[in-house]
């Protein structure tokens, strides 16, 4: 069975297409016309092992804030699609990713119920390029309301911003693959006692 998912998405201020395959290998084509944007987003689709395509056309003449939180918005409705029924799936899924001085602790649960905690450290560089640092956690927030997922992410310490940001993108991506991967001790059950997630 396919586990994959198409969106597009478009709006006066953005036009985006989202495309994931959870089964992949890491294959990605990723263009929002935010250079460090795209670099994360290769991240989560190397290391979560999906195929991940994105397409943005976003009004970047104004700033990034759209472009970035429209895609964030489509991906996360495009990983729920992909995810199906979600029987079968171990559900729960964690991983700490450390970049040389910074470290990032994530753990995701599918449970169908949108939350979201983050922490990072408060003093970082406010810009990487185009990128506004401050959009990570607004990138989590757009995610997590449509994937319907929750999530909790800290960054307990770290000094550089690029280290700090994508470690958080790193171990997203594999708590993600962990999360969703079929689960062999579980074949066709649904992996919550309330018969639905």
């Amino acid at each position: 069975m396919s586990r994959t998912g198409r969106v597009e998405r478009t709006t006066k201020e953005t036009k985006v297409l989202v495309e994931i395959d959870l089964d992949g290998t890491g294959k990605t084509e990723i263009s929002t016309g935010v250079g460090f944007y795209d670099h994360m987003l290769d991240q989560l689709g190397r290391h979560g092992l999906f195929d991940l395509t994105v397409r943005t056309e976003g009004d970047l003449h104004i700033d990034s804030h759209h472009t970035i939180e429209d895609t964030a918005l489509a991906l996360g409705a495009a990983f729920k699609q992909a995810l199906g029924d979600k029987v079968g799936i171990y559900r729960f899924g964690n991983c700490t990713v450390p970049l040389d001085e910074s470290l990032a602790q994530v753990t995701v649960d599918l449970s169908g119920r949108p939350y979201l905690v983050h922490t990072e450290p408060e003093k970082m560089a406010p810009m990487i390029g185009e990128y506004d640092t401050t959009m990570t956690r607004h990138i989590l927030e757009s995610f997590v309301a449509q994937a319907q997922v929750a999530l909790h992410v800290h960054v307990p310490y770290g000094r550089n911003a690029h280290h700090i940001v994508e470690c958080q993108f790193k171990a997203l991506a594999r708590a993600l693959r962990y999360a969703s991967e079929p689960d062999p001790r579980a074949a066709g059950i649904l992996p919550s006692t309330k018969g639905a997630l």
